[in-house]
Order: structure tokens, then C-alpha cells, then sequence
């Protein structure tokens, strides 16, 4: 298991230096070369993001309710590193807005048309902000400050992840979307069941 953890410790480490690698060159490039942003990168950017917040909304559960599997709890460890991949894409699209200009963008944000539910343009930005505060307290340091408090804004991940994944479903018509939605919801209802002792309560850990 030492090797699991190491492993698992070395991902990590790649998948938080992917996202501060992102944050400090995606940002700048949409903004200056847009000409490099064809459809279908940024259908890959998109589709990266959205995978790896549906991996951070799904090991957990997952782990909840396979508690005999061993190998899987450690995997929860990883949240964090997924969590700020996908953000990263997320927040640096918004970066970009600023950059190319900051005073058009922040006055939308106090526009009707913003919020309007209309093409569900209040889910993509419930979605944006929720982004952008869940990467900016991803780190010890919000941690200690907000003390009980950073667990409740971590709570806005199901924020991110439903608003997100609505908004690309019916807008985006990306179907593939859907399965990401129904198997976590799926798996969240288990996982709470498993916790509230109504399934599974026999489950005993079994070692990789």
C-alpha cells in the first residue's frame, strides 16, 4: 500500500501543477491568439473539465459505499487535484474576458440578462462563480481562516457540477453530460443510504 500511496501522492502533485500551469497560460492565450482556439479544442478543453469534476463528485460515494475495497478510499485524496484541474479551465475562460476587456464584463454582471434563466445563462454563471470560489479556497491556507466555514463552501461543488452539466446538456446538447449527471446522483442517493445504515451494512474491507 505504500507504493499505492506514493503514487497516488506523485498524481496529485501532477494534477495540481497542470492547474497552476493552466491558470498562467490559458487565460492569456485565448485572449492574444484566440486563432489557436478551434471548436475542437475547446471541446477538449471543456470535456477535461467536466470529466475530472464528475471523478471528484464520484469517488467519494463510490468509497462510501465499497468501504471493503481498500484501494478506493486513498482515491479520495485526489479530489482536490481534480477539483482544481477542472476549475482552472473554468476560471481561466473568465480571465480571458477580463483581459480582453474588464469594465464590458464586470458590467454584465449587474445586468438582468446575466442572471435571466433564459438559455439557462444563470446556470452557466452559477456555475462560473462557484468555480472561481472553489479554486481561490483550495489550499491550507482558506482552510484555516474559514475554519468550519471552507466545508460548507465545499458544498459548492454540487453547484458547479449540477449548473455546469445542465447548462452543456441543454445548450450545449452534449449528451454524454447526462450519464456524468445520473450516475453521481445515482451514487450519491447509495452512498447516502450506505452512511444512514439502509444498505450494505455488511462490508467488510477487503486489501488490494
Amino acid at each position: 500500500m505504500k507504493a499505492y500511496f506514493n503514487f497516488i501522492k506523485y498524481f496529485q502533485n501532477i494534477l495540481m501543477a497542470s492547474g497552476i500551469v493552466i491558470l498562467a497560460t490559458l487565460p492569456i492565450s485565448l485572449a492574444l491568439v484566440p486563432k489557436w482556439f478551434t471548436d475542437n479544442v475547446y471541446f477538449w478543453l471543456f470535456a477535461v473539465a467536466h470529466f475530472t469534476l464528475f471523478l471528484v463528485m464520484l469517488v467519494r460515494p463510490l468509497a462510501d459505499i465499497l468501504r471493503g475495497i481498500t484501494w478506493l478510499r486513498p482515491l479520495v485524496i485526489l479530489r482536490k487535484g481534480m477539483g482544481v484541474l477542472s476549475a482552472s479551465i473554468i476560471v481561466s475562460f473568465i480571465l480571458s474576458k477580463l483581459i480582453i476587456d474588464a469594465s464590458g464584463y464586470l458590467h454584465s454582471l449587474t445586468t438582468v440578462d446575466y442572471w435571466s434563466l433564459q438559455n439557462l445563462a444563470l446556470f452557466a454563471h452559477l456555475a462560473d462563480i462557484s468555480a472561481v470560489l472553489l479554486l481561490v479556497t483550495s489550499n491550507n491556507l482558506s482552510k484555516r481562516l474559514l475554519g468550519k466555514n471552507w466545508k460548507r463552501l465545499q458544498r459548492l461543488s454540487y453547484v458547479y457540477f449540477y449548473a455546469s452539466g445542465l447548462y452543456v446538456y441543454f445548450i450545449l446538447e452534449e449528451t454524454h453530460v447526462l450519464g456524468y449527471l445520473i450516475i453521481v446522483t445515482i451514487f450519491t442517493l447509495l452512498a447516502w443510504m450506505r452512511n444512514h445504515g439502509f444498505i450494505l451494512k455488511n462490508n467488510e474491507p477487503q486489501t488490494i
